[in-house]
């Protein structure tokens, strides 16, 4: 049975399909616009605290803020620091009241959530600033891994949260390879990249590569990944079920998706909206949220004397870089 959340996601892409073959505005796929184009949503960090911070205390939200993308740092967060007896935010508010009972006295304590789709949000962690420094919040080895590969071309980077049970694994595994390896012979980009309202301005490759990133739920080193994967499908997660994740752009997740729920048909109809043309260039009307991570994209992606990220809406006439229709070469056939 599809879930709901799926089954919407689902009417979201027949949407856009449908948009794209009436009028294709945009000619550039889905994941390479997204990479371009779209700026990370940034998950918020709320630190619940009760008068002035101890010395040590502010000092670790201080490292959080320095790191945020508004402190200068490269980490998509956006740290939130909030009174309980002094803030008066009607939202925040009604938050402390759902965690408070969890806390006690217990402060100060963290809630990090992250935007979800279009009217969504996500509480996926809740602890105290040791344990958030435990956890890995801002950097782990899997998230270098997964920002290596899509800096590098990857298309798709379908994120594998294993199951304790191997064989469970073992199932999906086999079948995410499998298409990994197949679909770069029967997905095909759109014509017309690089002609005007279609340009590219990265020199990162275009290619139809596509990739599984395998997380170990034990690993202590990915507990605030793995939080946020499992506070998607916490029934499933808690079922010992495998939980995938298509992974794209500058980090941005489609969904999670039980493993019970994908196969190769539905792996491929997401694939084939990934890679089509960007029907719908406004990202708050796209499917998905994205994964705290720290990395500087536009540096990376369009060199450090750049005028930075192109117009995240193309207008047609553009002028950073003179027409020239892209070749398309053909992807690494690999599922890593």
């Amino acid at each position: 049975m599809i879930s709901r959340t799926l089954f919407r996601i689902l009417q979201v892409i027949a949407a856009m399909i449908l948009v794209a073959a009436v009028a294709q505005a945009c000619n550039i796929p889905v994941f390479r616009y997204a990479l371009e184009r779209w700026q990370p949503d940034s998950c918020e960090v709320i630190v619940f605290h009760r008068g002035k911070l101890s010395a040590d205390d502010d000092v670790q939200v201080q490292t959080l803020e320095k790191a945020s993308l508004a402190g200068n740092g490269v980490a998509n967060l956006n740290v939130i620091r909030f009174d309980v007896e002094a803030t008066q935010d009607k939202e925040l508010s009604n938050l402390w009241a759902t965690v408070k009972d969890n806390v006690g006295s217990s402060l100060p304590t963290m809630v990090i959530r992250s935007k979800h789709g279009k009217d969504r949000i996500i509480n996926h962690w809740q602890g105290s600033l040791t344990e958030a420094q435990k956890v890995g919040l801002l950097e782990s080895p899997a998230r270098a891994e997964l920002i290596r590969r899509l800096q590098s071309g990857d298309a798709i980077v379908w994120l594998l949260l294993k199951s304790p049970d191997e064989d469970r694994t073992k199932v999906v595994r086999e079948m995410l390879k499998a298409q990994c390896e197949a679909l770069p012979n029967k997905v095909e980009l759109p014509e017309g990249i690089g002609l005007p309202g279609s340009e590219l301005y990265s020199e990162v490759p275009l290619l139809l590569q596509f990739s599984v990133l395998e997380i170990d739920p034990s690993d202590p080193g990915e507990q605030f990944l793995i939080r946020l994967l499992t506070g998607f499908q916490p029934e499933a997660a808690a079922a010992g079920e495998p939980l995938i994740a298509p992974v794209f752009g500058r980090g941005r997740a489609l969904e999670v998706v039980p493993a019970g729920q994908l196969d190769a048909e539905l792996m491929e109809d997401l694939t084939v909206f990934l890679c089509g043309a960007c029907s719908c260039q406004v990202k708050e009307q796209n499917p998905g949220f994205d994964l705290l991570l720290s990395t500087d994209w536009n540096t990376v992606l369009f060199g450090e004397n750049s005028e930075g990220p192109p117009p995240a809406e193309p207008t047609g006439s553009e002028k950073a870089k003179e027409p020239v229709l892209v070749p398309i070469p053909e992807g690494k056939r690999s599922g890593k």
